[in-house]
């Protein structure tokens, strides 16, 4: 790098939850700037969670599903000697964690339900499961890896 590395941002925790994960969660939500619809969005899906899964606390369902959904490994393209090859390296602990959150929410906005409250829910309660198309898409991203496991001596 050129320049000096970039400062990290502190993120403050959630009002209801007090914990930071959940308001990184919610920025990823979060369309156009508007932050109080998605921390009203996040609370009545984890409320529908709630009623859906009696037996734990919401957030312990919430945190399953983004540990299940986030990929130990990925592919990255390299190209050797006119060739691309599809590499797979392992993934940094906080890629993990956002990756796991951008694809809760990007599935979570393509189920059918009414709302997007009860679409985020569905998905939660369907990746603490490891169900969902979040879930499906880490599964794919592994057997990718897999696949290509051959080329991964050309890691740099």
């Amino acid at each position: 790098m050129r320049r000096r590395q970039a400062k990290k941002h502190t993120i403050l925790p959630d009002p209801k939850f007090k914990d930071v994960q959940v308001t990184k969660f919610v920025n990823n939500l979060m369309l156009h700037g508007k932050k109080s619809v998605s921390f009203k969005i996040f609370y009545d899906a984890m409320a529908i969670v709630e009623s859906k899964v009696e037996d734990e606390k919401p957030l312990e369902v919430w945190k399953r599903a983004l540990s299940n959904v986030a990929p130990g490994v990925e592919v990255r393209s390299r190209r050797v000697g006119g060739a691309t090859f599809q590499i797979p390296t392992p993934v940094r602990e906080n890629r993990k964690q956002s990756l796991a959150m951008k694809w809760l929410i990007g599935f979570a906005r393509k189920r059918n339900e009414k709302t997007m409250s009860q679409k985020l829910a569905a998905e939660i309660i369907a990746a603490s499961k490891e169900e969902g198309a979040a879930f499906k898409k880490k599964e794919d991203m592994h057997r990718m890896a897999e696949a290509n496991k051959a080329f991964s001596h050309f890691r740099v």
